[in-house]
């Protein structure tokens, strides 16, 4: 059994870490010290946007009525998709009550968030997909307010297919703003009064850390990082159609990581052989941002079993993985750390970035070891309850109290002292020594 690297990549995604703290770490204490007008001068020096930053009902209607109708048309059939999987994961859920001895009764409820942040990046690409993907999961989670976030695109505010997709998805807000000054303005409620309980979405480096950042003054779906695509591939792959999709992935970012892992030499051979040349024949922004990605951040990996493939893929625990393998329930059943997992060669990564209905947003940087992506999980808090009769004290507070006393902690103890004291003044009861002074 071995392992052997014929392709290593030259950098991390870590590398590039700690320039952006700096600038997000002096952007946010300028913004939360200044507030709006910290945000709105970022917004003019950096996106050249000095227009308003809320967008009305009626300038969403303006500008999005000239797109055409077969593009609202393809907008609101992956919208719906993504829509009807999260309300599925929505009835997936549940609330319940059982009774643990008699007496006493506990129970959960599922309670949305009041106010989720959805932000949605236009830079290199207009991520129309990323508007439903966040916006129409939050609205199926029951969420009563979503405010959706998106860069100014060519000076004339959001880009209007964008708009449109949040209007398709629900949006109750509409904000022009991009990168860590929309960030820190849903965390802060600035221009809304009503600050995010959570922020989602996607964005560049300085987004994703503008999230790590405020994490604990709101929620956030993962801690992101550049795209990143893993294929397994086996002896039965094509190697055209898994080239092509390690390339489909590449043209995310300059910092994207792409990888192939496989128990073929010939395969990867081939791969390594085709992946080149579908770069050059890629337009001029993407040839650029997949070129980048795969010399720096592409890697190939070769194992003598699938055992060691699952193995492997675990350890880079990527945000999307593609399986093009003979026994697919065989990885179904064995994979654990991926963001969202793609069996055979009939689906491919794009389909779930745009249009299938799994959410796109999902883990990076080997957080897939510990959690998923956005659903509507994430916008839901899983709350707990209880109640008890008078006769259920009799137990719960003997045990209670001797346990508190175990631990030194008297003033709890007595809590339980007294309500069987009230409620059983006639009756002696263990309730452990007390702690000494």
């Amino acid at each position: 059994m071995a392992i052997h690297t014929l392709k290593k990549a030259g950098k991390s995604p870590e590398s590039e870490s700690a320039s952006a703290r700096r600038v997000v770490d002096a952007m946010l204490a300028e913004i939360e010290n200044r507030g709006e007008q910290a945000v709105r001068d970022y917004a003019a020096k950096l996106d050249q946007w000095t227009g308003e930053i809320l967008v009305t009902p009626e300038e969403v209607e303006r500008r999005t009525a000239g797109i055409p109708a077969g593009v609202k048309r393809d907008i609101e059939f992956a919208t719906d998709q993504v829509r009807r999987f999260a309300l599925a994961q929505r009835e997936s859920c549940g609330e319940f009550a059982t009774q643990l001895r008699p007496g006493l009764t506990a129970g959960q409820r599922l309670i949305p968030v009041n106010v989720a942040g959805c932000y949605v990046p236009t830079g290199r690409y207009a991520h129309i997909a990323s508007a439903y993907m966040a916006i129409a999961t939050a609205k199926a989670a029951g969420v009563p307010t979503v405010i959706a976030c998106s860069t100014p695109f060519k000076g004339e505010g959001i880009h209007p297919q964008v708009l449109y997709a949040m209007k398709v998805a629900g949006a109750d807000v509409i904000m022009t703003l991009g990168g860590v000054q929309a960030i820190a303005t849903l965390a802060y409620g600035l221009f809304t009064g009503k600050p995010a309980d959570i922020v989602v979405g996607p964005g560049n480096k300085f987004v994703a850390e503008a999230k790590r950042a405020l994490y604990g003054k709101v929620g956030i779906d993962v801690f992101a990082g550049p795209s990143e695509v893993a294929v397994i591939a086996d002896e039965t792959a094509d190697p055209s159609i898994v080239a092509s999709d390690l390339v489909g992935q590449a043209e995310h970012g300059h910092e994207s990581p792409a990888w192939l892992m496989t128990t073929s030499r010939a395969l990867a051979d081939e791969v390594m052989r085709l992946v080149p040349a579908l770069i050059d024949r890629l337009p001029a922004t993407a040839r650029d941002a997949a070129g980048a990605a795969w010399r720096d951040y592409g890697e190939v990996v070769l194992c003598d079993t699938r055992d060691e493939l699952a193995k492997v893929s675990d350890g880079y625990a990527p945000e999307h993985l593609e399986v093009h393998a003979a026994d697919l329930d065989w990885w179904l059943a064995k994979l654990t750390c991926y963001g969202s997992l793609f069996l055979g060669e009939e689906t491919t990564v794009a389909y779930g970035d745009k249009a299938s209905g799994p959410n796109h947003i999902l883990p990076t940087k080997g957080a897939a070891r510990y959690s998923g992506g956005l659903s509507v999980h994430k916008f839901i808090k899983t709350v707990t309850w209880q109640r008890m009769t008078r006769e259920a004290n009799r137990d719960i507070g003997q045990v209670t109290a001797r346990i508190s006393r175990l631990e030194g902690m008297e003033a709890h103890a007595r809590t339980a002292d007294d309500r069987l004291a009230k409620y059983f003044p006639a009756e002696h009861f263990d309730k452990g020594p007390a702690v000494a002074s």
